[in-house]
């Protein structure tokens, strides 16, 4: 499991259900963004509900994180939201072919995600955030040599890399 085991309700879930099954379940806790997101300035206990982005397709464009960001910002809490990964995932045109065969890893930027943000807002209009005007922090790869942290709005972090 990428991250802490125990920051997402998935694997929670997972290991209540081994237990009751009867199987042992050992917690090494790993880091996390969770705790890693720090490292921007703002304070960890003013983040509300944390929400998932995940990548958008021609067929599905979710925007069920949009009521917690808007909730959060009218409690004047900051919002984690966690960009998607995509690995390990098949390539359904090889598997209609009998082949097993698995799509290059992926990894949502800020700016794919700024895009999407400003599009549920486009979907919504429920004002939960100004595209043209809402500070927001960007942060990629943290922990690694190239991190990058940037503040600015949607509209100018759509920009950025």
């Amino acid at each position: 499991i990428v991250g802490d085991p125990v920051c997402a309700t998935t694997h929670s879930d997972i290991m209540i259900r081994a237990r009751e099954e009867g199987v042992k379940v050992e917690v090494v806790h790993n880091a996390s963004a969770m705790g890693a997101v720090g490292c921007c300035g703002l304070q960890l206990y003013n983040f509300g509900q944390t929400v998932s982005i995940p990548y958008f397709d021609e067929n599905w464009r979710p925007t069920s994180f949009y009521p917690k960001i808007k909730y959060n910002r009218l409690g004047g809490m900051h919002t984690l939201c966690l960009l998607d990964i995509k690995v390990k995932e098949p390539d359904f045109e090889a598997m209609k072919r009998g082949r097993t065969v698995f799509l290059p890893p992926r990894f949502m930027s800020v700016n794919e995600s700024s895009e999407q943000l400003i599009e549920a807002e486009d979907v919504r209009k429920g004002g939960a955030y100004l595209p043209n005007k809402t500070l927001c922090v960007g942060l990629a790869r943290l922990g690694q040599p190239d991190q990058c942290i940037m503040a600015g709005t949607l509209d100018e972090l759509k920009e950025q890399d």
